[in-house]
């Protein structure tokens, strides 16, 4: 027997997807699973869809519609009660809120959350090429010695948007800081405004512009502007001109952080300048 072939709608398809994902997890749980006693024998294995409404405090002819797959509104505290009612994990709740038409809340970053070995070895073999992982407030989570010699993000640089506005080093290196400054602080905002609950976000920006005039006049302006892949020059004093392409990664097993990848752009010289200057550092530290 054939499958049936989905919907052409792009819209039918997602609500038919919600439809059979919505039944499967259903038919996974049991009355017992759930705190309910077992109330005789089953046509058909899991809960049942009145059960499901009222332990997720919804009404019944609501639900009914909402797995068959229906155009109805629906709003992210009942699919979270769904979603704890069915037992769900946080990829399943994604899933659900992505086939309602909802955008996922952001992951909460887990307490005590570490930079894995697997990462901190990526970091490693990326040299000679720097690269770093900041959290959600931009602090550096774990750098390579390649993106502490050539961008600065030396022992005492904690935080990539305090870094830019108060290490000189940093900004005798950037040939481009004052073009650069604008956006970088309008992707801070944008960042920020994805947890409008976190105060640390403000308490950043609060203490930057007590020591950075700059940074206070172009906060004040309210610019956002999304993340995206970038050009970085820097002047190293020994190294010279080096251009990088930035690019930036979600780490799903670590919400809100990024993986930041700097790869030297064709033609500039770049990786070659790269790979003798750290020749240079590394057999000083070794002599």
């Amino acid at each position: 027997m054939s499958a049936p072939t989905p919907p052409a709608d792009p819209a039918l398809r997602r609500r038919d997807e919600l439809r059979h994902f919505l039944r499967t997890r259903r038919a996974r749980l049991t009355p017992q699973d759930v705190g309910m006693p077992e109330a005789g024998r089953r046509r058909t294995p899991g809960l049942r869809r009145e059960e499901v409404a009222v332990l997720s405090g919804v009404g019944v002819s609501w639900y009914t519609r909402l797995e068959q797959g229906r155009d109805i509104n629906v709003s992210g505290d009942v699919l979270d009660a769904i979603a704890r009612t069915l037992r769900m994990d946080a990829a399943e709740r994604e899933h659900l809120y992505l086939l309602s038409g909802l955008n996922p809340p952001l992951a909460a970053p887990e307490p005590g959350a570490r930079v894995s070995g697997e990462l901190v070895r990526l970091l490693d073999a990326w040299s000679p090429r720097p690269a770093h992982i900041r959290d959600r407030y931009w602090n550096l989570v774990a750098v390579n010695d390649v993106s502490a010699e050539v961008l600065g993000y030396g022992e005492g640089e904690h935080n990539c948007l305090v870094t830019f506005f108060t290490s000189a080093r940093y900004r005798a290196l950037m040939r481009h800081w004052e073009e650069t400054a604008p956006h970088v602080v309008g992707r801070f905002r944008k960042d920020a405004a994805h947890y409008p609950d976190d105060p640390e976000f403000g308490r950043i920006a609060s203490d930057l512009m007590s020591v950075s005039p700059e940074f206070a006049e172009m906060w004040e302006r309210h610019e956002v502007l999304p993340e995206s892949s970038s050009v970085k020059a820097v002047v190293h004093p020994q190294a010279g001109d080096l251009v990088f392409e930035a690019t930036l990664l979600g780490i799903p097993e670590l919400p809100g952080h990024s993986l930041v990848l700097y790869n030297p752009r064709p033609g500039t010289g770049t990786q070659e300048a790269l790979e003798r200057l750290m020749s240079s550092v590394r057999l000083a530290a070794a002599g």
